[in-house]
């Protein structure tokens, strides 16, 4: 693995989380889990990845998010919100914001639209992202940030649309072995001499329980297994959909991001699993080179955020394709208004190809919508709907 070598200033940043993560798994009786140390290195106060000053998002950071591909992805989007909000409450809570990039050219989209919501919320964790996500829209749309607010924690009841785009990936994961009869646990260890090394030890309470009925219901034998099938439960992100459930009174969550359906996420040939590192646009496997630097996903069990929101009483209301669910918002109409000899146009075009195609963003994003006391249909699922696959 060749990356790029970090300055002497980011080095001494992920030296300080290694300290700190190495002195955590002593306190834990030197082993914990993979999932405390995913959860640490991204979101530890003042040295996670998320929660420290790094650059994350756009062509200077790590990664790009479709908001800041085009202002065409949010006005998509505020097609399949409209009707949201008037069957709810106009209220709109995103989680997770970013550089606040889809929460500027979502309240700008809205605007034009006529359906300016009445409040903007926006559940961030990290200090230094909520100051990036007021300077966007201070930035963007200064006239309109009297509406935005933001918030530490889920509220205690909610009615109108709660937004994640790329937020339950960054959500910390089990790492779970299996191998014939037996279920692991993969957890991290640290020494002078090696450093942060696997260490694996026999799954146990829930997540065995969890991972015994997912082997059974994804077809992983002992037979399949018998040479080993390592992969993610998420069980962090199926609690956070879970919660939802009381808190929700009448609206929808409408989650974007990359994953699959339970028999596609562990698949027999899936042995390795999807946990995918990012350092400054490059992917790697290798969570344990520069933390707090490098970026930590899974991709989505999209039948378990599902079950979940389900069995706390919420309705799947729909699932498809990211392509699929923005050609029926009307994406292709949005680029078709701007002029086309303008750069903006050349911009976009390029853009949408990224947003749709099936070997770009198209097809590995996924879209599920989830309510509670909505009767009509919603737009961004009216052809292409693959509930059915969950």
């Amino acid at each position: 693995m060749d990356l790029p070598l970090p300055d002497a200033a980011a080095l001494a940043h992920s030296q300080r989380l290694s300290t700190f993560l190495a002195e955590e798994i002593a306190r834990q009786g030197g082993w914990m889990p993979f999932s405390r140390y995913m959860e640490l290195a991204l979101y530890a106060p003042g040295l996670g990845y998320y929660t420290a000053g790094a650059r994350k998002f756009g062509a200077a950071g790590d990664f790009v998010t479709a908001p800041e591909l085009t202002p065409l992805f949010a006005q998509a989007l505020a097609t399949q919100i409209i009707p949201i909000l008037e069957a709810s409450a106009p209220v709109i809570l995103e989680a997770g914001a970013g550089s606040g990039r889809l929460a500027a050219d979502l309240l700008l989209a809205l605007e034009t639209q006529g359906h300016l919501p009445d409040q903007y919320l926006i559940l961030e964790l990290s200090p230094d992202l909520k100051e990036r996500q007021a300077a966007t829209l201070a930035q963007a749309a200064p006239h309109l940030a009297d509406r935005v607010r933001w918030l530490e924690r889920l509220p205690d009841t909610f009615s109108g649309l709660v937004l994640g785009n790329e937020v339950l990936d960054a959500m910390p994961v089990e790492l779970v072995r299996w191998q014939g009869e037996t279920v692991a646990q993969q957890g991290v260890t640290w020494s002078h001499t090696a450093g942060f090394a696997w260490a694996d030890r026999p799954a146990t309470g829930e997540l065995a329980r969890v991972a015994k009925n997912l082997a059974e219901e994804a077809g992983l034998s002992p037979e399949v297994t018998a040479t080993g099938y390592t992969s993610e439960i998420g069980l962090a992100a199926t609690a956070w959909t879970a919660a939802w459930g009381p808190i929700l009174q009448r609206g929808a969550l409408l989650l974007l991001d990359y994953g699959f359906p339970r028999r596609e996420f562990y698949h027999p040939q899936r042995h390795q699993g999807t946990l995918m590192c990012h350092y400054r646009h490059q992917a790697h496997g290798e969570p344990f080179s520069y933390p707090g630097l490098t970026d930590i996903t899974a991709h989505v069990d999209f039948t378990a955020v599902a079950e979940a929101g389900f069995q706390a009483g919420l309705e799947v209301a729909g699932y498809t394709s990211q392509g699929q669910f923005l050609l029926n918002c009307g994406l292709l109409e949005r680029l078709a208004a701007l002029d086309p000899e303008r750069p903006d146009y050349f911009r976009g075009a390029a853009a949408v190809q990224k947003l749709v195609q099936p070997q770009e963003m198209g097809e590995l994003f996924k879209v599920i919508a989830l309510t509670k006391g909505l009767t009509t249909p919603l737009l961004g699922f009216a052809r292409g709907d693959r509930s059915h696959t969950l």
